[in-house]
């Protein structure tokens, strides 16, 4: 059974109208998905619509009622693995706490989207790949991440809670390694994404030097 025939079996008992839509919806989203998991494991040059379609058990001109093309797709992936991290990392500081606290959240939040299908493709394929004004569009979001972890480090200086620092710098330091675990992620590892993101948070927060007091 294909992915989409799974999806209409679950369709069924949607109600008339909205039903085709949601079933529509739920196909397209199954494409994406799909799409990413093969970008994350083969590189998006080397993935075809071919592949994308045998993996959902489709035929290729099944995926143009969906997709217009595979920069559309790879455009959405990233886009997705985005929306993902900022909605994230918003709902983290609206939380409240202090701005050790968000910044925790939020360096949490961003460590476990990197090992998903969607954040991962955002780290391993980027955007180098889509058009000048596509690209320029996602960056701004990608500006929108960084800006929102230099907030939060500034405002930890200014509460005492965090070392002086120069905001911009840390800021790029933490997106940059958090980042790389998508890079290096693997599904079928030692360690699960919470663990991860556990680890990648304290020793990003507390460093790897041996203080006096835990000699």
């Amino acid at each position: 059974m294909s992915k989409f025939t799974e999806i209409n079996v679950r369709s069924a008992s949607s109600q008339a109208l909205s039903a085709r839509e949601q079933s529509r919806m739920a196909k397209r989203q199954a494409v994406l998905s799909t799409a990413a998991q093969l970008f994350n494991e083969r590189g998006f040059h080397a993935t075809s619509l071919d592949d994308i379609a045998a993996r959902l058990g489709v035929s290729k001109p099944t995926l143009y009622y969906y997709v217009k093309s595979k920069d559309q797709i790879l455009l959405e992936c990233v886009r997705q693995g985005l929306e993902m991290t900022l909605e994230g990392i918003e709902v983290s500081r609206q939380a409240g706490g202090t701005a050790l606290d968000q910044l925790e959240a939020c360096m949490r939040v961003y460590a476990r989207i990197v090992t998903m299908d969607f954040g991962m493709c955002l780290i391993r394929v980027g955007d180098e790949q889509l058009p000048p004004e596509s690209r320029k569009a996602l960056r701004r979001m990608k500006a929108q991440i960084d800006l929102a972890f230099r907030r939060l480090v500034e405002a930890g200086v200014q509460q005492g809670l965090l070392a002086p620092c120069d905001p911009k710098m840390t800021a790029f330091m933490i997106g940059g390694a958090l980042s790389w675990i998508g890079k290096w992620y693997d599904s079928g590892g030692a360690y699960s994404p919470d663990e991860i993101a556990e680890q990648a948070v304290r020793t990003l927060l507390q460093g790897v030097l041996l203080r006096e007091s835990e000699t």
